[in-house]
């Protein structure tokens, strides 16, 4: 195939004019994006609810009521342990700052770099800096906290609007194709809501999965508020790669904090180690790999790009995004070559994890013919 100085040109500046929109448009996208994805694995919960006899206006509002009774749930379960840990944080922030004026006393006596040191005149430095950078980070959480908000309630209405008006934005993509080609994208499009659902339902088998790990093995060690910690961190794994390795990292850093024992944040870490290895060459390629069918290479690329374009929300979205540009690809013979690319099978036919992937797929059927 010969490929001319015009054709590249095009195509580099249609990759160049996509990425400029995704961040030029991010407030609207992001959301956007996020309704596409919970509106996949809700939408078997409406079509349920149609079938009993419920308009689409009336089904679209109770699955959505339903996803909130179930994420006000775990909010109102945790409740009492967050606000224990609330109370726990002024103690801490002092525990810290003995630490730290400890340890710069114990450097400069030993390598002199400034005059002498008294502790208790560094502890109270350190406390009227607090005192003074609280008002910026006050202010930065409460933007934080409105601008998250108001993704929130943009991803609510969009998720409603998805839902209700389904059928004719599925007539509206099919009618983009000519007769003899609109079965074919019908198809398309129902294997990417296949894609999302499969997705959605196995993130969420994982998490109940490495959150019960998670908060046994905290239980056994000994750690105050061990489900919170367990379930916390398995939420962070959402985020590929990094969230792992931040969900691990809190429960370490409080262990350290309150307890006088080195042995408890290494029993600690040992535990979030032992279990990362389990999920990241087990659990992960098993249950949700396999409904994503995406290699480790692309995985990482659409963590790298997605967090360059759309922060910790493109590292969520653009893993999910490129099973659906697999699927799309598969498609269409020219494009046929991009999905063996993103595709898992690139290296050839994995017979036996399919067989091991079985009941996995069982399972996931559960969550997501509910």
């Amino acid at each position: 195939m010969k490929l001319s100085f015009q054709q590249l040109f095009f195509i580099l500046a249609f990759i160049f004019g996509l990425f400029a929109v995704m961040v030029l448009a991010k407030t609207v996208l992001i959301p956007l994006s996020m309704a596409l994805l919970i509106s996949f694995i809700l939408y078997p919960v409406v079509k349920k609810l149609e079938g009993w006899g419920l308009n689409t206006l009336l089904s679209a509002f109770l699955s959505l009521l339903m996803l909130f009774v179930i994420i006000g749930g775990g909010i109102t379960l945790f409740s009492a342990q967050i606000m224990n840990l609330s109370d726990q944080l002024n103690d801490f922030s002092g525990k810290i700052m003995n630490t730290l004026s400890e340890a710069i006393v114990f450097i400069n006596s030993n390598v002199h770099f400034i005059g002498d040191l008294n502790r208790e005149e560094l502890v109270e430095n350190g406390k009227d800096w607090l005192k003074e950078s609280s008002g910026s980070l006050i202010q930065n959480t409460f933007s934080g906290t409105a601008s998250f908000l108001t993704g929130l309630l943009t991803t609510i209405i969009f998720t409603f609007l998805i839902l209700i008006y389904r059928k004719g934005l599925t007539k509206a993509f099919v009618a983009f194709g000519d007769d003899k080609h609109k079965g074919k994208i019908f198809r398309m499009l129902q294997n990417i809501q296949s894609v999302g659902k499969k997705y959605l339902s196995g993130m969420f088998l994982l998490i109940l999965i490495l959150g019960f790990a998670n908060s046994l093995g905290l239980l056994i060690i000994g750690i105050d508020s061990p489900f919170l910690f367990g379930f916390l961190a398995a939420l962070l794994s959402i985020v590929p790669f990094v969230g792992t390795t931040i969900g691990a990292t809190i429960p370490v850093l409080y262990a350290f904090m309150s307890s006088d024992s080195l042995w408890v944040p290494i029993a600690v870490m040992l535990l979030f180690w032992g279990i990362q290895i389990i999920e990241s060459n087990f659990l992960n390629p098993k249950i949700v790999g396999s409904s994503l069918n995406v290699n480790a290479l692309v995985a990482i690329l659409s963590l790298l790009i997605g967090a360059a374009v759309w922060g910790v929300a493109g590292m969520v979205l653009f893993l999910p995004f490129a099973a659906i540009l697999k699927v799309i690809c598969e498609e269409f013979d020219q494009l046929k070559p991009i999905a063996m690319l993103i595709s898992d099978d690139i290296s050839g036919d994995n017979k036996e994890g399919d067989k091991t992937s079985r009941w996995v797929e069982k399972i996931k059927g559960w969550f997501s013919n509910r």
